[in-house]
């Protein structure tokens, strides 16, 4: 058995474990029929699709050939760093730190927060386009989960809102 495709293979593969994984997972919990769903119903079908997915992907990999073998390149941290640690920041601006003494600073500045540090994961980074995104997304979030869902959430800085 030959690889042809080293990038097509190991997102096969990685695709059919993630779904294996979600399917056996939703085995835990109620599945019920297609008529009358459980809670588990979803997670074991998207597993299941998903590791089809992946099984083709992977027997595409092995089938087509490619110029190079489209081998796997080194691993790049810096992106994931970022947009995890943006997320981390979100999370922690969103809603605090009290054991620290940190207050919450809302979702606006969460927002901005987690905009201007994902966008340092790219190779460009224009800090004009980069608030332009930031503002949309603040204000589609405020409008959307605060306006219309009702959400129960900081949207400022307690020390701006008293």
């Amino acid at each position: 058995m030959n690889i042809k495709s080293q990038k097509d293979f190991f997102s096969g593969l990685m695709f059919g474990v993630v779904g294996i994984a979600f399917a056996w997972g939703a085995t835990n919990y109620t599945v019920g029929s297609a008529a009358r769903m459980g809670p588990g119903y979803f997670p074991l079908l998207l597993g299941v699709i998903l590791a089809i997915f992946g099984a083709i992907i992977m027997f595409y990999s092995l089938v087509v050939e490619t110029t190079d073998g489209d081998k796997i390149s080194a691993f790049v941290w810096r992106p994931i760093v970022y947009i995890l640690g943006s997320n981390v920041a979100f999370g922690i601006l969103l809603g605090g730190l009290p054991k620290l003494g940190l207050p919450p600073m809302g979702l606006i500045a969460a927002i901005y927060a987690l905009t201007l540090i994902a966008s340092k994961a790219g190779t460009e980074f224009k800090l004009k386009d980069i608030l332009i995104l930031a503002t949309g997304l603040s204000v589609l979030s405020y409008l959307a989960f605060i306006k219309l869902l009702n959400l129960q959430m900081p949207v400022w800085p307690t020390f701006i809102t008293g």
